[in-house]
């Protein structure tokens, strides 16, 4: 398609993401339907022969599939070992142990950093307000503090931190650094939660309609008598979930790490190469926390992957959905036109790289707002850009793929409005009217989403020397 120009595709480019959009929020399209016919109507209105359009559908839905299908599912069943198992909420009592209880606020936030890496945010959230409900009464701290350093931690990593498979896309759409990834990802999310879990939380708990607004939930009978007979279940340890948590990237480190100081075709080389892939390092690090985790389960093994496995079946839709998008996005030729276009006009070095970050948490951000799953969004801006990147790597190192693909997750983590169903959790177990929601949820998050973005332009002036970036 050389004879479109680039105003052209961009004309179509930006009808079919409104359409994209207006499908899902205004007709209650299905996000896998409206990507896949997104998809077909970029390649139309760009004048791609109609049987391209076709193959590269089912090209763009397995090729992004094959990349994190299996560690999607690893992922689910991670997750599920740990809430199942109880370890979810002695998490959240050693943290509260570290930090003591005059820093419960602190405590919660990093509770949400750390759970949510293998643990979807719905089901942290619902697992983990009881706990916030008794602090907040027990601590007489406003309950609406508590909630919001819960909500921005679970929100921040889930959208950052490698191996969710939002963050786990994008770095395999941009063919980024693993380890470097998990590294600088969860160094700007750590910042973020700081600022929005613990400092905005603070301040938004000193008004005066939340000073004495403790949770009082636990009067039912029902909750407090299912709060004490679980908690006369012998659980794991929190150091234990912990530990769990972070042995699958561990052995993405280990191979990271061995892979780039020694000499490839050793004996040592290819074994640190094969535990450190990232399906490998997921499959065995679930397969140790079954081991680790099964006196205290009532599932074995094979019910926990399927039930793992039907949880995961949306997210490959919407994730194969999406990577169908982008395939027909990319075939059209935009991102070889922009490249030109910013070559020419002799934008190189940092100031490129800021340039492309801003734009791709600026994608990111818009397409978070508009049809409210984060997962979608980071998909569908990851399949975008990850060519562009590519090309204006391909002569030289212009553009971390780390650190755009950072800003990309750092977008999808705000602005949430009521067409998100998080709003709706937060909303519901919370018992919070749709204003406190907002305040509690929406705000915070855009908080830690911008304070994420500022942190990778500070990397960003530093990526000529931070190991792991190209």
């Amino acid at each position: 398609m050389e004879n479109v120009s680039l105003g052209w595709l961009v004309g179509t480019f930006i009808i079919s993401l409104a359409y994209v959009l207006f499908t899902i929020i205004k007709l209650k399209f299905h996000p896998f339907l409206s990507l896949l016919t997104g998809g077909i109507l970029m390649g139309l209105l760009s004048k791609m022969p109609l049987e391209q359009v076709g193959s590269l559908l089912g090209s763009g839905f397995g090729s992004t599939l094959g990349g994190i299908g299996i560690i999607i599912v690893w992922g689910i069943v991670l997750g599920n070992l740990l809430h199942k198992s109880g370890c979810t909420e002695e998490i959240a009592a050693l943290m509260l142990r570290i930090t003591g209880e005059k820093r419960a606020t602190l405590a919660v936030a990093l509770t949400g950093y750390i759970v949510s890496i293998p643990v979807f945010f719905d089901a942290a959230f619902v697992i983990l307000i009881n706990l916030v409900k008794q602090l907040s009464r027990k601590g007489k701290i406003p309950f609406i503090t508590l909630v919001t350093a819960l909500a921005a931690g679970l929100i921040t990593t889930h959208a950052m931190v490698i191996p969710t498979p939002g963050p786990l896309a994008v770095a395999g759409e941009m063919q980024a650094n693993l380890g470097a990834f998990f590294v600088y990802g969860a160094i700007a999310s750590l910042a973020s939660i700081i600022v929005a879990g613990v400092v905005y939380a603070k301040l938004l708990g000193r008004r005066p309609e939340h000073v004495n607004d403790f949770a009082n939930s636990f009067e039912d009978e029902f909750v407090e008598a299912e709060t004490v007979a679980e908690t006369s279940v012998k659980k794991p340890s929190g150091g234990l979930g912990i530990m769990l948590i972070l042995l699958p990237i561990i052995f993405i480190l280990i191979g990271t790490i061995g892979t780039a100081i020694l000499d490839s075709g050793t004996v040592i080389y290819d074994i640190l190469a094969f535990v450190g892939n990232k399906n490998i390092a997921l499959m065995a690090g679930s397969v140790i926390a079954f081991l680790a985790l099964r006196k205290y389960l009532t599932n074995n093994l094979e019910e926990v992957i399927t039930d793992s496995a039907r949880d995961s079946g949306i997210i490959f839709l919407i994730t194969g959905a999406g990577g169908a998008f982008g395939a027909i996005i990319n075939a059209t030729g935009i991102g070889t036109k922009i490249v030109e276009v910013i070559e020419d006009s002799g934008i190189t070095g940092t100031t490129a790289s800021i340039v492309l970050i801003l734009v791709a948490w600026l994608i990111s951000q818009i397409l978070r707002a508009a049809q409210g799953s984060t997962t979608v969004a980071l998909i569908t801006t990851s399949a975008i850009l990850a060519p562009l990147v590519m090309q204006l790597n391909a002569t030289s190192n212009v553009v971390s793929p780390v650190l755009v693909g950072l800003a990309i997750c750092a977008g999808g983590i705000g602005i949430s409005l009521p067409n998100d169903s998080g709003f709706w959790v937060v909303n519901r177990f919370s018992k919070f009217t749709v204003k406190q929601t907002f305040a509690a949820w929406t705000i915070p998050g855009t908080i830690s989403g911008v304070t994420a973005l500022i942190m990778v332009i500070i990397l960003s002036l530093m990526q000529s020397f931070l190991p792991g970036l190209f």
